[in-house]
């Protein structure tokens, strides 16, 4: 069965699409809270730490993109191990971009007209127009600013999406058929290969978020691959008692098979002339 990631400009009904989804596909529904919620939970950090990977409306970018490179790698091991047993829908503002290229998942944007978007939020928020105006603007700008550094992908670019909705031109039944028809064009396309790619690369940013929270690894420069359980984790200086003790993490995660830890050289200094 098919993922279907949801972005959304402020004001779109993302949330009744969503839900309304899932009810007639019988498909789970989450959204972006539920994610931080489990993930504060499975990682035992607050989910304030959290809120800055998809909520926050960060001003100094390149700060933006340090700080939360702690904490992704937690959201990102939730998403992907519910993605990875697939009937799912999910909203969020990055929801999209984190989820692989593997061609198990739809990729939705919902847009719409500004003054449409405004009330949506005046009657919403109880703002006055001109508040919710402000606030649809900030909104947008924003997002488009924290995607494009921390994923460097353009997330007004339609290329980003495999289906860009305009949610007020057609109703709400409408809509809902027109990517329930798309997900079932993923359900038929999708063989247990892509799944299987798919399940790899959750235990693989199950593995990097583990690693990640474990007081003597923390934010070790490490790159996390899977391939059919198989770990394999590379990185400077993982040598004893660095490959054991990562060894062990990575072990007893479920479903982890094998692990390998490759220790990569630094380079050598090149002395100046």
């Amino acid at each position: 069965m098919a993922i279907i990631a949801i972005t959304q400009h402020l004001g779109t009904r993302g949330e009744l699409l969503g839900r309304t989804l899932a009810d007639r596909l019988g498909y789970r529904f989450m959204n972006v809270q539920d994610i931080i919620d489990e993930a504060s939970k499975v990682y035992k950090i607050t989910p304030e730490l959290l809120v800055i990977v998809d909520e926050r409306r960060p001003h100094f970018w390149e700060r933006l993109k340090t700080d939360t490179a702690r904490f992704i790698p937690m959201f990102k091991a939730v998403l992907l191990k519910h993605m990875a047993e697939d009937r799912l829908v999910v909203l969020g503002r990055s929801v999209a971009q984190i989820m692989p290229d593997y061609n198990c998942g739809l990729r939705v944007r919902l847009a719409g007209p500004l003054n449409q978007r405004v009330k949506e939020v005046v009657a919403e928020e109880k703002l006055t127009p001109a508040v919710a105006e402000r606030r649809v603007r900030e909104y947008d700008r924003e997002v488009r600013a924290r995607i494009q550094t921390l994923f460097e992908v353009d997330i007004e670019d339609p290329a980003a999406h495999h289906l860009t909705l305009n949610t007020f031109t057609m109703p709400m039944p409408l809509l809902v058929a027109l990517v329930s028809a798309a997900a079932a064009e993923i359900d038929r396309d999708a063989g247990p290969g892509n799944w299987r790619q798919m399940r790899d690369a959750a235990l693989a940013a199950e593995v990097r978020a583990m690693l990640m929270v474990h007081p003597q690894i923390g934010h070790a420069p490490l790159e996390v691959n899977c391939a059919s359980g198989a770990v394999r984790v590379n990185g400077p200086g993982l040598v004893p008692p660095w490959d054991n003790l990562i060894g062990d993490v990575a072990r007893n995660i479920e479903g982890v098979t094998s692990v390998e830890v490759n220790a990569e050289e630094s380079p050598t200094p090149v002395r100046p002339s």
